[in-house]
């Protein structure tokens, strides 16, 4: 329920250890570093940095690199190990750097290639859009549209020229076809663009171009046109291909090598980046960090192994004194299976040391609204197909861990849907199976059962309203329990997030109550009125006096003067005003929940009309109702995710969450780039 206690570390090391304990450091992976100026002040004034982040940058430099050749050909390396570790060897940057630069020439060659491959396919697909709108006129050598952007010459030349002309016709966006022969002579028709006809008249002059007609038996060369084309376009893009391979599996050939230097660079960049963090003296080499609480001892051991007892360490716990002046660093400690909701939290902000985590609340919260308003069994079942696609996709390609989260929380919302389905009889939109809890179709389409609980819309918005009035008070008891941690005794009593703002909240349901069960004709009894509302709202103004003389205590705030009180009353009116709104706003806007799900309901009882009326039973009501289920999945499905995380950051965490926590990222042989 609340983030891992952290444990700060300050160590002093001999020189000659530095390496051993860099290494240890490294293996338990368990420290988060920090700038020792922030820890003891003034004394690192007499210290020096160690002068590494030169070094630090080449490595990290080449490293990037080589994922650049690897990452596009789908080979992505695996973290170093301790194998790795223990097998460490330095890098030659300089040397590795020439090997590939030698590779991306030998690449680029085949990339320049690729580019001109890649405009004659172009060029050539230009030509076939022309001719496949436009026609051709052969037997008058012309075109049927004056609006074609194509040229169309028939004539013919030297044979001995054909090699000069088509070389000559390579860089222009042409097709030369050759005809026939005529003794010394070969016929030819020649396509090329209309902005090129000057630059083609050039040529074909030089090569001894003569035009002739073309019989009209020979009008069928449209197909022949049609065809080489084609012949030359799969031609070029099977080049392309064979090009494209011969770059990828000039990378494969280097590829167990240049994993290899990865490994070696990313553990010496790890080593590097560690190191960085040091300050030294002349003998010896001073380091602090953070780290969870239940690491200590066994970090203890090994630096002690590592240094032969050649160390001094010192412990501070992260207490509220500390953790005001250095805030420590946040760690979840969540099960696997909460990790796509920590995801949400986390996306929100990061809370502070030593609060609530709301992750375990955060998964039933999300799961129940966005199961009222997406509640088909059907359509979850698609939905949690398609999440564990998508996970199994994003797997196996190595993709980004947010992804994969994405893809387990598409799966759980599949599954809140298949169970919010079966509580209100809905399969694609109809009750195959009688409900386990009410009928949400039939009270929508106004055919709901006699004698059931849940009888209309009234009743659904209740159940909504009901379920945020109890997020709402679950929000406002984590609020009380972070400052009675964080010793904040002031504004647990007089905040409007705090006892006085519950019990103005409690007190106002109550009345909320009370005026719908007597029709709204009535309030309670003035004195239960005034214990309800009216004297915290009285006591709420204490809050602003008592924040005056404690800042004056302090030796800070301003002077008493005239225009104080009018301030305190100001201060205290907006603060009733935010209570009030606030609060019932925050409430109503749960009703969103079944908006969203009869919203829901509405869309498939339209489907289902338009299939009425396509027949019912015919081909074209089906496609109707599979087109209609694809829409509500991937419509419904996207505005139910959306309005649960925003019900979620906006009418609970702004109860309690303060996202102004950092998160825990010890350096260690899995971390990621930083």
């Amino acid at each position: 329920m609340f983030t891992t206690r952290m444990i700060r570390l300050f160590a002093v090391v001999l020189g000659r250890d530095v390496e051993n304990v860099t290494e240890v450091l490294l293996r338990e992976g368990v420290m988060q570093f920090i700038n020792i100026s922030k820890v003891k002040g003034s004394f690192s004034e007499h210290l020096d940095e160690v002068n590494i982040q030169s070094f630090l940058a080449d490595v990290s430099e080449l490293r990037k690199r080589i994922e650049g050749f690897l990452h596009p050909v789908g080979i992505y390396p695996d973290p170093p190990g301790e194998i790795d570790l223990n097998n460490r060897v330095s890098v030659n940057v300089e040397a590795e750097m020439k090997k590939l630069d030698a590779l991306a020439g030998e690449r680029e060659r085949i990339r320049v290639r690729q580019r001109v491959v890649q405009q004659e396919v172009l060029k050539l697909e230009d030509i076939k859009r022309q001719v496949a709108m436009y026609g051709l006129g052969i037997s008058d050598v012309a075109l049927s549209s004056q609006h074609s952007f194509i040229s169309i010459q028939i004539g013919k030349i030297p044979t001995a020229n054909m090699h000069r002309l088509q070389d000559d016709m390579r860089d222009i966006p042409s097709v030369v076809l050759p005809i026939s022969e005529e003794g010394d002579r070969t016929h030819l028709l020649i396509i090329s663009m209309k902005r090129d006809t000057r630059q083609v008249e050039d040529i074909l002059d030089n090569v001894g171009w003569s035009t002739v007609e073309l019989p009209r038996e020979m009008s069928s060369l449209k197909a022949d046109i049609s065809e080489d084309l084609s012949a030359k376009l799969t031609k070029l893009i099977k080049e392309q291909e064979k090009l494209s391979s011969e770059a990828d599996e000039l990378i494969r050939k280097e590829s167990e090598r240049l994993k290899q230097v990865w490994i070696n660079l990313r553990v010496n960049e790890l080593i590097y980046r560690i190191q960085s963090y040091f300050l030294h003296s002349s003998r010896t080499m001073i380091f602090s960090g953070w780290l969870p609480s239940s690491k200590k001892d066994i970090l203890t051991k090994k630096i002690m192994e590592a240094s032969e007892g050649r160390c001094y360490l010192e412990w501070h716990e992260a207490d509220k004194e500390l953790a005001d002046k250095q805030n420590p660093p946040v760690q979840f400690r969540n099960p696997k299976v909460f990790a796509p909701f920590q995801m949400l939290v986390s996306n929100f902000g990061i809370p502070e040391y030593g609060t609530i985590d709301p992750t375990p609340f955060v998964m039933p919260i999300y799961l129940i609204m966005f199961g009222i308003m997406f509640a088909d069994v059907g359509q979850g079942a698609i939905l949690a197909l398609l999440g564990f696609l998508c996970a199994v996709f994003c797997k196996k390609k190595k993709m980004k861990e947010g992804l994969l989260q994405l893809s387990h929380l598409i799966i759980w919302c599949g599954v809140s849907s298949i169970v919010f389905g079966s509580l209100f009889g809905s399969y694609f939109g109809m009750a195959w199976i009688r409900p386990l809890w009410f009928d949400f179709h039939g009270i929508v389409s106004g055919h709901s059962r006699e004698g059931h609980m849940i009888r209309d819309v009234y009743d659904i918005l209740a159940i909504t309203i009901f379920f945020g009035i109890s997020v709402i008070v679950l929000g406002l008891a984590f609020n009380w329990v972070n400052l009675i941690r964080k010793k904040k005794w002031l504004e647990i009593l007089f905040d409007k997030g705090g006892v006085m703002g519950g019990w103005i909240y409690i007190g106002g349901i109550y009345v909320a109550w009370y005026m719908v069960a007597h029709q709204y004709k009535g309030l309670p009894d003035g004195l239960i009125l005034f214990i309800l509302v009216g004297l915290p709202s009285l006591l709420m103004f204490v809050k602003e006096p008592l924040h005056f003389m404690k800042h004056r205590k302090e030796g800070g705030g301003e002077t008493f003067t005239l225009f104080t009180p009018i301030n305190f009353a100001m201060g205290w009116v907006v603060e009733l005003l935010e209570v009030f709104a606030g609060y019932l706003s925050n409430t109503l806007s749960f009703m969103r929940v079944a908006g969203l799900g009869i919203a829901h309901v509405c869309l498939m009882i339209s489907f289902f009309t338009l299939a009425d009326m396509a027949g019912g039973r015919g081909i074209g009501a089906i496609l109707i109702l599979i087109a209609g289920n694809i829409l509500v999945i991937g419509l419904e499905g996207l505005s139910a995710g959306i309005q649960a995380l925003r019900l979620n950051y906006y009418e609970f965490f702004t109860k309690f969450f303060h996202g102004t926590g950092k998160l825990y990222s010890p350096v260690s042989l899995s971390s990621r780039d930083y």
